[in-house]
Parts: C-alpha cells; structure tokens; sequence
C-alpha cells in the first residue's frame, strides 16, 4: 500500500533549501492594517484621489504662502481691472493673466485664485471638524445600543430615527439667523464656522451610529467578548478595548465617504446665505454672487463650482478606495 501523497510543507521546504545551502526565506506574518494598505496601492484610481486629497490639504495649510507667491490677498480690490461701464472684468475669460491666474472678482477686482485658495481652507475645515464630531458621538452612542441592547437600544434608535427625519438645511439657517455675532470668544465667521461644525456633526452622527449599532450587534456575541466576560472585565473595557478597536475598518470607510456629503452642505449653507459672513472667501459664496453675473462672466461660476467638484470626486474616489480596501472579501 503507497503512501499517501501530500504537498510539501513550508518548514519541509526551507530544511530542503538550507541543506542544499540556499537560504530560506523568512516567513513574514502581515496584519490587517498591512494588507489593506497593500490592496488600496493597486487601486490606481484611489490612490489618485488620495493624491488629491493630500493636494488640497496641503493648499488649505499652506495657503498664505501659495497666495504670497502666485495670488493677492483675498479682499484686496483691483478695480483697474474692472470695465467701469459693464462691471465685468478686463480682458477674456473672465481676466485671467499672468499677475491673476484664475481672473478677478465681477464688480470689485478680487484675485478669484487667491479666495479658491483660501475658501479650501473654509470647506475642509468644516468638513473635517464636522466628520469628527459626528464619527466621535456616533461611535460612543452606537457601541453602547448594540452593545447593551434592550431599552437602552430603543430609545437610542428611537432618538437617531427622529434626527434622520429632521430637516437639517432649515435648521440651520433658522438657527444662523438667531446666534449673536460674538460667543464663546469668537466673532464674525469664527462663529458661524463653530454653528457649522456642531449643527452638521450632530445631524451626521445618526448615520455613524446606525454602523456602529449593526456591526456591535453582530461582534458581542463572539468568543473573545465572552472570554472577556469571563475573565471578568467591566464593561468600559469590553466597548472600548475588546469591540472598538474591531469597529475601526467601518467607522473610517463612512468618516472618508462623510467628509464630501459635508463640503458640499457647507457650499450649499454658503449659497443660501447661512454659511460664513463676507468677505472671508466660500466656494458657495462665490457661487451665490456668479448667480447675477454668469452671463457676462462664467468663469466666475465655472471655477468655485469645479474647485467644489473636484473635490468632493477625489474624496468620493478615495473613500470607496479605501471601503475595498478594508472590506476582506472583496474582489481586488
């Protein structure tokens, strides 16, 4: 009777490999985190909006020495490259040149690259800061329903069902018409980006918290929460050291795919006259004012309404990069 055929082992071929004195290759273990970061680097279309992305922050940081260099200050008027009988700007294209490489402002001459510039700045900085805020309470509200189910669940989701109805846009402009021009030591735009940034957080954690909810529900019931329980850890340690540290790979796919629905609220706040006050430069401001001067100039709205597409597909792009990336059993 033949022995049983069999492959190889991988101790059985290094032994082989060094006794015929090749040396053996070392066996290299890869975690999680690891493959995933391999798996997104073949992707070539989120890795170019993840390229974009980088872009665009650093143009918000940096965005007084990038104005220094190759712009104007933002509410600096030019009215010597105005029409004076149209209010339009001097030369084609809305007066792009050399000295204004995105043209000027309608009406006051503004360098149009140097308020691009400076309005990344405004709408990544909400986004940004929003998407913490909503990923932050919608994490800890999300990891203690599914955790703790019960009533504690139902008046969770109950509550999360309510902010999902409600209408956000309308509140906040009715709340933006009512907060005083000064609070919390800030003034002007300080505080309309601060009711910006709570107001779309607190409307956005829902979503974060109905993930969390579902993925908690599915992870209580595994064998190290249980071991856990066992062993007898309290309950802070099993949510936020056992289940949390599961709950990364989903929680930053949607806080990646959050982050442009939130540029844009805020470029659509801008227009309709709730976001920051003028002169401080928005994408949705500029917009606003093209809306009674596409006609004569419209690249005037045709350059903030690429600045806001451009960035919202480059993050879109990236965010579902990454989704494939984390997710073990998709295809690339």
């Amino acid at each position: 009777m033949t022995a049983p055929l069999h492959d190889t082992s991988a101790a059985e071929t290094a032994a082989v490999d060094v006794a015929a004195g090749v040396p053996a290759k070392a066996i290299e273990g890869r975690s999680p985190w690891r493959i995933a970061w391999i798996r997104l680097k073949r992707d070539k279309v989120a890795l170019s909006g993840g390229i974009v992305v980088l872009l665009l922050i650093l143009v918000a940081i940096f965005a007084p020495l990038i104005v220094s260099a190759f712009g104007h200050p933002p509410n600096e008027f030019h009215e010597e490259q105005i029409d004076p009988l149209f209010s339009t700007p001097k030369g084609d294209w809305g007066g792009i040149s050399g000295d204004f490489l995105f043209g000027v402002e309608p009406g006051n001459g503004r360098d149009v690259f140097s308020r691009v510039v400076y309005g990344a700045r405004i709408s990544l900085l909400v986004a940004f800061l929003s998407a913490v805020v909503a990923v932050v309470v919608g994490t800890v509200v999300g990891i203690v329903a599914g955790y703790f189910g019960g009533w504690v669940d139902a008046v969770i989701s109950r509550v999360m069902d309510l902010l999902l109805a409600f209408p956000q846009l309308l509140f906040i402009i009715a709340l933006v018409s009512v907060v005083p021009n000064s609070l919390w030591g800030m003034s002007g735009s300080g505080v309309r980006m601060a009711v910006l940034i709570m107001v779309i957080g607190f409307f956005g954690w829902p979503y974060v918290g109905r993930i969390v909810r579902g993925q908690t529900l599915s992870l209580r019931e595994r064998e190290y929460v249980e071991a856990a329980r066992s062993l007898g850890a309290g309950q802070l340690y099993i949510l936020f050291r056992e289940l949390l540290p599961n709950l990364v790979a989903p929680i930053t796919v949607y806080a990646t795919l959050m982050i442009p629905t939130n540029v844009l609220t805020e470029a659509a706040l801008s227009f309709l006259g709730a976001g920051v006050k003028p002169p401080t430069a928005s994408w949705g401001q500029m917009l606003s004012k093209a809306v009674s001067t596409y006609e004569s100039d419209p690249m005037f709205m045709i350059i903030p309404g690429l600045a806001i597409f451009i960035t919202v597909l480059a993050f879109n792009l990236f965010g579902d990069g990454v989704r494939d990336a984390l997710d073990p059993k998709g295809s690339r």
